[in-house]
C-alpha cells in the first residue's frame, strides 16, 4: 500500500483567474493499493462516495484505462483535512491523489507533464490540479491538450490565514455568476495585476500585493454570494494583512500576511467572533513548495 499527502490549493489568488495558483500546509491524505473490487473507506468519518463516482477512485481507474492496464479495483483510505466546496481544491486533490497513486501503481508510466496535463483535462483548468501536483506558485496556461507551466518555490515571510465559512460555494454556481464577456479595459486592468502579484511575492514587494489581488473578472460578481465577506476583509487590513480575496471560486477568503504580525491570527478569530462569525474556522498556513508526496506504508 502507498500513502498519498495532497496539498490544499488557493487558486486564483485575486487577479489571475484561472492562472494562478499556490499549493498550502493543509493536507488531505489516501492509502492506496491494488485490489479484487472496490473497498473505499474514510479515515474521519467523512461522507464520501464508496463507489465507482469516488472521484479519487474515478481518477486512478481513468488512468489505468489510458494506460491500457488490467484493472480489478483498489482499497482506498481517505483522510479529508481539505474542506469541500470551500474554495481551496478539495475536488483537485482527490483527482491528483487519484492519478499520482495510480501512476506509482503502475511503475510511473506517466512522466510529471503529462500528469500535469491529464488533471488538467479532467478538471478542466490547472490552476488548483498544477500546484497540488507541483507544490510552490503555478503559473499555468492550459490550451485544451496541454499545460504551460512554471513552478517558483517561494520562501518569504508570509502567512497564509484561511478564514473558511460553514457555508459551501459549489464551483458551478461561481461560475455561473460571472458575466460571458468582458471589456478591454477590464482585461487590462486583471492583467496587470496578476502579473504585479507574482513579481511582487518574490521579490519581496509585499506592499504591492494589496493592489495585486484586486481584480474586475470574478470577484466583484462571487462576493455577493458570500455573507459578510466584505465586512471579513475590511477587519483583515484594519488587523495589518497585507492582502485579501475570495480563494478560488469561495466560499473561503485568504488573508496573507507578515510572519512578525504575530498576534494577526488571535486577533482576527476574535474580531469574527464578536461579529458573530464564531463558526467561521480559521487556519493559518504557510506556502508548500514541495507538492504531492508519496511514500510506502510501513516503510
Amino acid at each position: 500500500m502507498i500513502n498519498i499527502r495532497i496539498p490544499a490549493t488557493s487558486a486564483n489568488l485575486g487577479a489571475g483567474f484561472d492562472a494562478l495558483g499556490l499549493a498550502l500546509t493543509y493536507y488531505n491524505y489516501v492509502d492506496m493499493e491494488e485490489y479484487d473490487g472496490i473497498c473505499i473507506e474514510s479515515a474521519d468519518n467523512t461522507d464520501i462516495p464508496r463507489d465507482e463516482s469516488n472521484m479519487v477512485y474515478d481518477s486512478a481507474k481513468t488512468l489505468y484505462d489510458i494506460c491500457g492496464k488490467s484493472f480489478k479495483g483498489l482499497h482506498i483510505v481517505q483522510t479529508n483535512n481539505i474542506p469541500m466546496a470551500r474554495g481551496l481544491g478539495s475536488s483537485s486533490a482527490c483527482i491528483i491523489a487519484g492519478l499520482a497513486g495510480a501512476n506509482r501503481l503502475m511503475g510511473e508510466p506517466l512522466t510529471l507533464d503529462e500528469t500535469v496535463d491529464l488533471a488538467a483535462q479532467i478538471e478542466g483548468h490547472p490552476d488548483n490540479t498544477a500546484p497540488a501536483l507541483l507544490g510552490g506558485i503555478v503559473t499555468a496556461v492550459f490550451d485544451g491538450k496541454r499545460v504551460h507551466w512554471v513552478k517558483q518555490e517561494v520562501y518569504t515571510t508570509l502567512k497564509f490565514v484561511v478564514a473558511v465559512p460553514d457555508q459551501e460555494l459549489k464551483t458551478e454556481k461561481a461560475r455561473a455568476c460571472l458575466p460571458k464577456e468582458v471589456s478591454h479595459k477590464d482585461a487590462v486592468y486583471n492583467l496587470s495585476r496578476a502579473a504585479l502579484f507574482s513579481a511582487s511575492l518574490l521579490t519581496g514587494k509585499y506592499e504591492n500585493l494589496r493592489t495585486a489581488v484586486d481584480d474586475r473578472l470574478h470577484q466583484p460578481y462571487r462576493i455577493e454570494l458570500i455573507p459578510h465577506a466584505k465586512e471579513v476583509f475590511d477587519t483583515a487590513y484594519s488587523l495589518g494583512a497585507y492582502a485579501a480575496y475570495i480563494s478560488g471560486a469561495g466560499s473561503s477568503l485568504m488573508m496573507i500576511v507578515d510572519d512578525k504580525n504575530t498576534f494577526f491570527t488571535g486577533k482576527f478569530r476574535f474580531a469574527l467572533d464578536k461579529a458573530g462569525l464564531r463558526s467561521w474556522k480559521i487556519h493559518e498556513l504557510h506556502i508548500d513548495n514541495e507538492g504531492t508526496k508519496i511514500t510506502n506504508v510501513g516503510n
